[in-house]
């Protein structure tokens, strides 16, 4: 029986399948719905988890080389939000592009995860190392 990490049986799943150059996607409780893309959802009311909560604890035991977000992100959040999720990327180069760009990246993922979150344009693609 798991007692630390992630307990959630159906991330672990998806997660155990990301493999060299994969990507995941970290979405916001309003991110649209995709058909092609397996969906773990983790939202259970607003704000609960947030996108900085499941880097949390995604981050600590899976490698990540990249991430992608809108550059939208940037200019609609303050400055106290932009610096949380700068903490919780520890430092791992990020990408920012218009969110129409980035929403083309979303279907080459190998699976999304939809959290409570509200943060305007927080919504992530990461890629594994």
């Amino acid at each position: 029986m798991l007692i630390e990490g992630i307990l959630n049986p159906q991330l672990l799943s998806l997660l155990s399948r990301v493999r060299h150059t994969n990507t995941i996607v970290i979405a916001d409780a309003a991110f649209p719905f995709w058909t092609t893309i397996e969906t773990v959802d983790l939202a259970l009311v607003r704000g609960v988890p947030t996108i900085s909560q499941v880097l949390g604890a995604l981050l600590p035991n899976w490698k990540c080389g990249g991430i992608w977000m809108a550059e939208e992100f940037l200019e609609n959040n303050a400055s106290e939000t932009l610096n949380d999720f700068e903490s919780h990327t520890r430092g791992i180069k990020r990408f920012f592009e218009p969110h129409l760009e980035f929403k083309k990246r979303v279907p080459k993922a190998i699976g999304l995860v939809r959290t409570g979150d509200t943060t305007a344009y927080g919504n992530m693609i990461l890629e594994s190392v």
